[in-house]
């Protein structure tokens, strides 16, 4: 090594007097020690101070140009020499590199700052804010024909793409075109696996989803589909994956996915729907998300509905009843609970049997399976016909019971109790009322009320106000061992419970008075002190109620 000691001395004399032959020499056997052990000549290199001297060598006319950015690729790779060759100024300089037309010159630059800014988000984004986004998408369009430069410039984009901040910049450029027409070109696996990286981290900024749907991706990812849907080959299996998950991210934009759409007639949507009953899972798992994406606006729903798809759904969902598989169960669940959202759908998908199906994954251990479950029979109770009727099935009012105990899982728990609540809210059933009661539904009801979220304690109000309208008797000891009469109290002292909370809440202590133990709690708290405050409420109707609940707390005193 003594002679490397001898070729760091010469090199940095050349390179204040600039003799070209030396100079390169001297490269020439630095790249060479480099190659024998890197490790220990980049130690050296760094202890003689010769990265300063590169910093004044990386000039665009210079013929050695290439050989120092080779060289700070080289000793970049050591995780230690990256500090100091930012330390030594290198980015800047390297970064003004990236205009040259000298295509070598690119490839080794390219690889100095992808080297020296690896795993660095803080010296990525300083790349960003220098602007070699733009830049590195001209490269690619200009020397797309060369292989070691796409290949840079793809990684590149891999590394830049995982900070949000370059989407931004990635949006106001053609990179869209530039990787859909290389994408076209590319046969072999690994080149499309690199062109899918780079794909799916911008794919998930919205305004870039729509430049990829007109750039013609989604052509090339049902092409890859049909290629590739009957092989068993590994490669192929993993391509067929990424297209149908890339497919489903671009329909999470709502430009991209209403363009796709097209009013229901277009291709894409029609492919889509061809995959839900394939024999492959990959492509059921897709289809079923794809129509949940399509499932986000009214309009499209009713289409999707009138034109025969919660029937697909039925069936994908049918053949995945025992030891199904769980993301396309989840998936095709997520679908329907979409579908169900508008109004004029859920007398048509109950028509078509969707709740029996659904029900048949009552017996589902899998929390995410469980909540969309729970998620697609609210949506579709609204009628009273459709509510009375489930809330007379005893194992589905066990079940819900019993995941309101969930407490691992906050959305199941959340679901079961808005479930139960909307089966007396819609139902107005005595029978639901008494089933729900006898499955011990009535304290989950009698917590939800004290719930954090607005929404849910006012559900949970109205149906407990109902059960005490419709079957007091019956309900009277769980109500009382639940405390509602203290809850209530605390709700209507507590300044911060929303006017319907409050409302609702004396609507309720109005429907209590008639029995005969929970007036006698009502008696002791003192509510009259509470109430009268709340005749001077700013809102009308809680001073009105408050006015209605006061003298029936006078007169039942």
């Amino acid at each position: 090594m003594d002679n490397l000691s001898d070729t760091l001395k010469k090199l940095k004399i050349t390179a204040v007097d600039r003799t070209e032959d030396s100079l390169e020499g001297c490269l020439d056997c630095l790249l060479q020690a480099l190659a024998q052990n890197n490790m220990e000549t980049s130690e050296k290199m760094q202890g003689s101070g010769i990265l300063q001297v590169f910093a004044s060598l990386l000039t665009p006319q210079s013929s050695c140009t290439a050989k120092v950015a080779n060289i700070i690729a080289e000793v970049a790779k050591n995780e230690f020499m990256r500090i100091p060759c930012v330390d030594a100024g290198l980015i800047s300089p390297l970064v003004q590199l990236l205009n040259s037309k000298d295509q070598e010159v690119l490839l080794q630059t390219g690889r100095a700052l992808g080297n020296i800014c690896y795993d660095s988000h803080s010296l990525q984004a300083q790349l960003i804010n220098m602007g070699v986004i733009p830049t590195l998408v001209k490269l690619l369009g200009i020397h797309c024909h060369n292989a070691a430069l796409t290949e840079m410039c793809l990684v590149a984009f891999g590394n830049l793409a995982e900070l949000e901040s370059s989407k931004e910049q990635f949006a106001s450029t053609n990179i869209a075109e530039e990787l859909v027409k290389l994408f076209k070109k590319q046969i072999e696996h690994d080149k499309r696996e690199m062109i899918f990286e780079v794909l799916a981290p911008l794919a998930e900024n919205d305004a870039i989803k729509l430049q990829l749907v007109e750039a013609g991706l989604v052509e090339c990812l049902l092409e890859i589909v049909q290629q590739k849907v009957d092989s068993d080959k590994e490669d192929d299996i993993a391509e067929l994956k990424t297209a149908s998950d890339l497919m489903v991210l671009l329909l999470l934009g709502d430009e991209s996915m209403q363009k796709l759409f097209e009013g229901g007639k277009g291709n894409v949507f029609q492919r889509v729907l061809s995959w839900i009953p394939s024999n492959n899972h990959q492509l059921q798992l897709a289809g079923a998300l794809a129509i949940a994406n399509f499932a986000r606006n009214d309009g499209n729903c009713i289409h999707m509905v009138d034109n025969g798809i919660v029937e697909k759904l039925m069936d994908l969902l049918d053949r995945h009843v025992e030891d199904g598989n769980v993301t396309v169960q989840h998936a095709a669940l997520s679908a329907l609970r979409n579908l169900a959202i508008p109004v004029v759908n859920k007398a048509k998908m109950l028509s078509a049997g969707v709740t029996e199906t659904v029900l048949k994954f009552l017996k589902s251990e899998m929390p995410p399976v469980q909540f969309k479950l729970l998620g697609t029979l609210r949506m579709l109770i609204d009628a009273q016909e459709a509510a009375e009727q489930l809330g007379r099935n005893v194992k589905l009012v066990e079940r819900l019971v019993e995941w309101c105990e969930a407490k691992d899982h906050a959305g199941v728990m959340g679901e079961s109790n808005r479930l139960l609540s909307a089966l007396i809210r819609h139902s107005k059933s005595k029978d639901v009322i008494k089933a729900i009661v006898q499955s011990g539904g009535i304290k989950h009801l009698v917590t939800m009320a004290t719930s954090e979220h607005v929404i849910m304690q006012n559900e949970a109000l109205v149906a407990l106000a109902l059960i005490a309208a419709l079957e007091l008797g019956t309900a009277e000891k769980d109500l009382e061992s639940a405390k509602l009469v203290q809850i209530l109290h605390r709700l209507l002292a507590d300044e911060r419970s929303a006017p319907e909370i409050k409302y609702n809440s004396m609507v309720l202590i109005c429907a209590l008075m008639g029995s005969e133990s929970l007036h006698k709690e009502v008696q002791d708290l003192a509510f009259l002190d509470v109430v009268s405050k709340l005749r001077s409420h700013e809102n009308k109707s809680v001073a009105q109620q408050a006015s209605l609940t006061e003298q029936r707390l006078t007169v039942e005193s």
